[in-house]
């Protein structure tokens, strides 16, 4: 549900963006969009005792998902949807998941078994027919968009995966310091590109979807990560483009034919089928010591307190070794190579 919230929140935000971001150029739009991202950032940080704070060790993480998720990928998305349809441009994004769950493959060697492998060609397959049928329709070329939106996927698949190892921290801290490295980072190239900022009500609209479609979306992705790894959140977080595609059409655009419709088909067929898989297995839990929020009730924090905390709390702690099977995920604790 979470993944789910935060797939609704970036879906509804692509075709707002394209409307709100006319006037406006893209190092700007990424400005606003993360200024609007910082704001949530910092008003929904927990305290330490319920969530882990971030470390200096963590800067460097944070500093490439803000280059990469703050800077790189909205900026390409930004210029994409200025040159292309936003129904294509929108259908697009699913290949997000294409990149987050191979680079979670070759990061964190997360399972990816043949009903995966199969998800993720239905994926390629659907953006492909996307290109071809966008090409043909409109009388004039949509493919630099449609690239430029294919770079933001594969910079925002870099930074999901970057994310995966920041999924225990406190994710209002997380969201806080990667949305203000990428306003920043963006409006310096905006001042150095001589972008203007847009009208008032245009510049409210991209504060609002920045606050919404990105900073309280990536609060749920990331509490999402932390439930059941990087691959299978970016599954179900590839629903967006379906939710943008339609307030698109909605909208009025009718830059789509059969080709995006087939696509977008092949292309829901690939979630469903990543969705459906499953795993479980005897599985050996080494001696681990780390801090993250968590309750007692989950099987595997059986550690004692002098008063037992009531809820999610957080506190260095230390797992015994422990060998048992279960229905599993890769999520924090099931890391284990197979």
């Amino acid at each position: 549900m979470l993944a789910l919230l935060a797939a609704l929140l970036f879906g509804a935000s692509t075709p707002l963006l394209q409307f709100f971001g006319q006037r406006a150029g893209p190092f700007t739009t990424a400005a606003c969009l993360y200024a609007g991202a910082a704001l949530v950032g910092g008003l929904l940080r927990r305290p330490a005792e319920r969530e882990a704070q971030l470390t200096r060790a963590d800067l460097p993480r944070i500093v490439a998902m803000a280059a990469f998720g703050a800077l790189v990928g909205p900026v390409a998305l930004a210029w994409g949807l200025q040159h292309t349809g936003g129904t294509g441009a929108t259908l697009m994004l699913t290949m997000e998941a294409l990149f987050t769950a191979l680079l979670a493959r070759l990061l964190y060697r997360e399972v990816m078994d043949r009903r995966v492998w199969t998800a993720m060609l239905f994926l390629l397959a659907g953006g492909v027919l996307l290109v071809l049928d966008q090409e043909r329709g409109g009388g004039q070329t949509h493919l630099p968009g449609l690239l430029a939106v294919v770079v933001a996927t594969a910079a925002w698949g870099v930074d999901n995966t970057l994310s995966r190892g920041l999924a225990d921290r406190d994710p209002g801290q997380v969201v806080l310091g990667k949305a203000v490295l990428g306003a920043a980072g963006s409006m310096v190239l905006a001042l150095l590109f001589g972008e203007q900022l847009p009208p008032w009500g245009a510049f409210a609209g991209l504060l609002a979807v920045g606050a919404t479609g990105y900073g309280l979306s990536l609060r749920f992705y990331l509490l999402a990560q932390r439930a059941f790894g990087a691959a299978r959140t970016g599954s179900v977080f590839a629903f967006a483009p379906f939710i943008g595609a339609a307030i698109a059409i909605a909208l009025g655009d009718r830059t789509g034919g059969w080709g995006t419709a087939i696509g977008a088909v092949l292309m829901m067929a690939g979630v469903v089928v990543h969705l459906a898989e499953a795993h479980a297995h005897e599985h050996l839990h080494e001696m681990q010591a780390h801090e993250h929020a968590h309750t007692h009730d989950d099987g595997h924090h059986d550690h004692v307190h002098d008063s037992m905390p009531v809820g999610p709390h957080s506190h260095p702690h230390v797992h015994k070794p422990i060998r048992h099977g279960h229905a599993h995920v890769p999520d924090v604790h099931h890391m284990h190579l197979h």
